[in-house]
């Protein structure tokens, strides 16, 4: 009995070694050849690597890797499906700047819109032509899914490309001594800018705040004059010039404009945002043309929602609103806008927006430009006299480095490499290059890859565009996926209705059947009154992975009629799935508890990984962006690997980096001592610069602040040193986005209070003088002390005396009698 039993528990325990054995070798080779799985031709081409056999009758497996020999697999080469990624240029233009008395144009292809078709056209009557910044400009792609084709998109910066600056003011009470210097400097600005190109052209505009409670005061006295500086009543927004090279006029209307005034401390500069960048036409933004719109301010800003404060509900629509004097008219109608909406204008129009605000409020603007592509924030002092410097630097900034984006959908996964300015580097992935100048000439790798199809047949045919952050020219991607098979539509030679080899229960679609609703198996032979259950080999045989297996549906499901109907859940979520119920979606890898990391699905034992994620658990960073710090365009600093979208920080000669991007080296002296004599120098007047020297060798300019401290989080580096002085003084250094360095310096050096050495002296002789004379005093006190009680000690023992006072007791006489005892009497 007991070895009977033993003999039980053995076979039971092989079986479920057998079936576990199996069960990871079927896990095994779905992942060394994950064709075998596809039953249809579009899961087949829709799956990199594989193709599919159409051929009627065929006994193989049907889809199959494409890099086979077609001869070992039996498959007439007629009946293969096995699409590839197609690429064709349709309009090529090659980069140039503008110019004038052009005779001729060619390009490969007229097919383009807008602006860009009459270009590419070309004309002998032509006398001008626009400049080209970014090749090629149109392209046709037909892709497989989760195959991904490069092309290679070029641009550079056209000399003296023209440049649109409309400067858009908060012009409420505070800003009053702003407007003053920016009417004093408006030539200056003006030339600045035709120093950078020629074709350049100037705007204004003003806002305060929407004209209702509690925005602004709605008293009538106070909707007349809001302020007793004030001139002008509230509004929300005001075109005062339309751009206009005639400088001269600028200088006079921002003289003219009003100030006005509001009640609470944010502005309505958002309002005055939208309609500045959608009111093309009013305002007369051009079409090729650098569009930058500076943002003036020393406050806050309203986002939406914040209009039901004042019963305003109906969100912004995020069109034009001027009426015929260039004011807004739904400043009371409609809310503020949100962030989000303010980007998606600031990329459909190409504008690059330039926030300069007071040093208050920059730390306000740095957060939201990190929300508005290609924005940038500067500081701008009391009273905006250094607008034209903040100008130039900003426009160096945006103009020096370039920054590729584009418009795909979700289905669609564009990622860009590129060696910048390195010719013979190895390509980065990296969108973004810095320390351009003109005319240089910048290479970027567009990888495109179609990730799934999507479900509505319409969408698997797209056009998109790649383009550089802030230039209104692009690259258009007109993209094809390969979604399908042709011999899966109607009137294809391999799609047959009612095909007799489907017992004509069914269509042959590319050599397989697809059966009516009434019947089901391979060649449709079973119906819902007829299954047939079973040891039936050839039945039973199409319910096994291989001929070698002797388990059905791989243990989870039932043959039925030559086919699995795999076993259900009881968690509803959770599937058996597959021609042999080899696959599921719940055995796959785990990360933090959840199933693909939280970051995939799990499709037959294998994570799918959403675009940016990838690892067996999803659990990784697909791309090393999360390892390149701002403004740089090394992986890690150079000093590490990125693993997992996170930095291994090496060592190098015994040095030991750490830091997000390894940037931080404990041992190292940084920075600090190259920026000492400059900060000495500019900040403090001192250190052993002269002035000449100082204004030629020192190119930063600190930003002063009363204490300087350091933000780790941020990655700012502390200085301090003391000088001659022995005053100390401190500075933070750090980086911005385009990699600038940023450096805020101490207001006052901290000096040790100064040392009187002659009062010291003299104080020191006399303290010893003082305490000299208090000694004399203090002992001819006591001796005079003691003397007095002496003398009243005497006069008490004396009129205590006890003997007679007429005569005095120890008194004796002045003479003595002696007698001689011989003398006898006279001789």
């Amino acid at each position: 009995m007991n070895k009977l039993l033993m003999m039980m528990i053995l076979t039971v325990a092989l079986l479920t070694l057998g079936f576990c054995y199996a069960d990871e070798i079927q896990q095994q080779l779905i992942r060394q050849n994950p064709c075998v799985l596809k039953q249809t031709c579009h899961e087949c081409i829709q799956t990199p690597t594989c193709a599919w056999c159409a051929q009627p009758k065929f006994d193989g497996k049907r889809c199959f890797q494409s890099n086979i020999n077609s001869n070992m697999i039996q498959c007439n080469e007629r009946y293969i499906n096995n699409p590839k990624n197609e690429y064709k240029m349709l309009d090529s233009r090659e980069l140039q700047k503008a110019r004038k008395n052009t005779n001729s144009y060619m390009s490969s292809v007229s097919s383009s819109s807008g602006s860009s078709s009459s270009t590419s056209k070309g004309s002998a009557a032509s006398s001008t032509h626009d400049a080209v910044q970014i090749s090629p400009q149109q392209v046709s792609l037909k892709l497989r899914i989760n195959e991904a084709h490069r092309i290679t998109v070029n641009y550079a910066q056209a000399e003296d490309y023209p440049v649109d600056l409309y400067y858009l003011m908060d012009l409420s009470n505070s800003m009053e001594d702003d407007k003053e210097k920016l009417s004093a400097l408006g030539n200056l600005l003006a030339e600045s800018m035709r120093n950078i190109t020629s074709n350049f052209r100037l705007g204004f505009g003003s806002f305060v705040d929407k004209v209702v409670m509690p925005y602004v005061n709605t008293m009538p006295k106070n909707l007349v004059k809001p302020c007793p500086r004030c001139d002008a009543p509230p509004y929300g927004f005001q075109n005062v010039m339309s751009l206009s090279q005639d400088t001269n006029k600028f200088a006079g209307e921002v003289q003219r404009a009003p100030v006005s005034g509001n009640l609470d401390a944010p502005e309505g500069g958002f309002d005055a945002i939208m309609q500045a960048i959608v009111c093309r036409d009013q305002i007369g933004w051009r079409e090729r043309a650098r569009r930058l719109l500076l943002f003036s301010t020393d406050a806050g800003f309203h986002y939406a929602g914040d209009g039901k404060l004042g019963g305003i509900i109906k969100p912004n629509d995020g069109r034009c609103h001027l009426d015929n004097r260039g004011s807004y008219t739904h400043s009371s109608l409609q809310d503020y806008p949100s962030i989000s909406q303010i980007n998606l204008k600031v990329r459909q129009n190409s504008i690059n927006m330039i926030f300069a605000v007071t040093r208050e409020q920059i730390n306000v603007y740095e957060r939201l430009m990190q929300h508005i592509e290609g924005a940038s924030a500067g500081t701008l002092s009391e009273n905006s006299e250094n607008v034209v410097d903040l100008v130039k630097d900003q426009y160096s900034k945006i103009s020096s480095s370039v920054e590729m984006r584009d418009t795909a959908s979700s289905a669609i996964k564009v990622t860009y490499y590129s060696s910048c300015l390195d010719k013979d580097g190895v390509l980065k992935q990296t969108n973004k290059c810095d320390g351009l100048k003109v005319g240089t000439v910048v290479n970027f790798q567009a990888e495109i890859e179609v990730t799934s199809c999507p479900p509505n047949r319409k969408d698997w045919t797209q056009t998109f565009q790649i383009y550089p952050v802030g230039i209104n020219e692009s690259l258009t991607v007109s993209l094809d996926m390969q979604c399908e098979c042709d011999c899966e539509n109607v009137g294809h030679p391999d799609y047959l209705e009612k095909s007799p080899d489907c017992r004509g229960a069914g269509t042959l679609k590319c050599g397989v059947c697809e059966c009516d609703s009434m019947h089901f198996g391979r060649m449709c032979e079973c119906d819902a009154n007829n299954n047939r259950h079973g040891n039936d080999t050839y039945m039973v045989s199409g319910c096994r992975l291989n001929n070698d297996s002797e388990i059905n549906c791989s243990g989870r499901g039932e043959c039925n009629c030559g086919q699995c109907d795999c076993q259900a859940r009881s968690n509803p979520e959770e599937r058996v799935y597959g021609t042999y119920c080899e696959c599921d979606n719940f055995s796959c890898d785990r990360s933090g508890g959840a199933l693909c990391g939280g970051y995939g699905t799990c499709d037959c034992g294998v994570c799918k990984c959403i675009p940016g994620w990838t690892g067996e658990s999803c659990d990784c960073h697909a791309t090393n962006e999360t390892c390149i710090m701002d403004g740089s365009n090394e992986i890690c600093s150079g000093r590490g690997n990125c693993e997992c979208g996170q930095c291994k920080c090496s060592e190098e000669n015994g040095i030991r980096y750490s830091g997000k991007y390894c940037q931080k080296c404990p041992t190292c002296p940084g920075r600090c001592q190259e920026f000492k004599e400059c900060i000495q120098c500019l900040v403090y007047k001192t250190g052993s610069m002269s002035p000449e020297e100082c204004e030629k060798s020192c190119t930063i300019k600190p930003i002063i602040v009363k204490v300087a401290e350091a933000n780790e989080d941020k990655d700012e580096n502390m200085c301090s040193y003391y000088d001659q002085d022995d005053c100390r003084f401190a500075y933070v250094y750090t980086y911005d986005q385009s990699g600038k360095i940023v450096i805020r310096a101490q207001e006052e050096r901290e000096c040790p209070p100064q040392v009187y050495f002659m009062g010291i002296i003299l104080g020191v002789i006399g303290a010893i003088v003082l305490i000299g004379m208090a000694l004399l005093l203090l002992w001819k006190l006591l001796t005079t002390i003691n003397d007095r009680r002496e003398f009243a000690k005497f006069e008490k023992e004396r009129m205590i005396a006890k003997w007679d006072t007429a005569e005095n007791p120890i008194y004796r006489q002045a003479t003595s009698t002696f007698k001689n005892p011989t003398y006898m009497g006279k001789s």
